[in-house]
């Protein structure tokens, strides 16, 4: 039922979006040029790889030595607004449509972190990632790793279609808040480094 619910969903998304999906993409390319679409691999069902897309938001600005600059200084106004309204994830219904992740679910992050994770944290998937999730509608990028995670594996053992629906209507609220888009102090939330002994406290 969930997969059915996620195919429809997706597919009338990306029809009924299309139009600010095509004009996104548009400025995309006259903003920030090439590529449009951001793809980046990222662990799936059971940690299994795929690639996530999202629209670009950043430059590719490098330093004398061929490097990357920092997020900070990669991430211009048209890409903060990108975010501030979640546009930047509108590709990701594709993803959904493929069956890479769900609507909702634990938010897909680093492959670099799954050997981070304690056993509970990894539990985060043991379902399929999602576009939004009850970390997302309970704190975002605000709130800490070790309170992300354990909302994503209280996630895992409450699921229902119902909670489902209402993380969806909750999302929508958020998006036209703003809230929690980052940490304070980075440009999203700082990278994880592990739990540092979480489950022992």
């Amino acid at each position: 039922m969930k997969r059915l619910f996620d195919f429809i969903c997706s597919l009338v998304g990306i029809i009924l979006l299309s139009p600010i999906i095509l004009v996104t993409a548009v400025l995309i390319r006259l903003k920030l040029g090439s590529p449009i679409v951001f793809k980046q691999q990222r662990p799936g069902l059971h940690g299994k790889p795929f690639f996530v897309y999202k629209f670009r938001t950043m430059t590719d600005e490098r330093d004398e030595n061929g490097e990357l600059l920092a997020d900070s200084v990669r991430l211009t106004p048209f890409g903060q607004l990108l975010r501030k309204l979640s546009l930047d994830e509108l590709p990701q219904l594709f993803n959904v449509l493929k069956g890479d992740i769900s609507l909702v679910g634990p938010r897909p992050l680093l492959m670099e972190y799954l050997n981070l994770y304690t056993p509970e944290q990894a539990r985060r998937h043991e379902v399929r990632p999602g576009i939004t999730g009850w970390a997302q509608v309970n704190g975002r990028n605000a709130i800490s790793w070790e309170d992300k995670f354990k909302l994503d594996v209280w996630y895992v053992d409450n699921r229902t279609f119902w909670l489902d629906i209402k993380i969806l209507f909750m999302t929508v609220q958020k998006v036209f808040k703003s809230e929690g888009i980052s940490q304070a102090g980075h440009v999203t939330i700082e990278k994880f480094a592990g739990s540092k002994g979480a489950d022992n406290e």
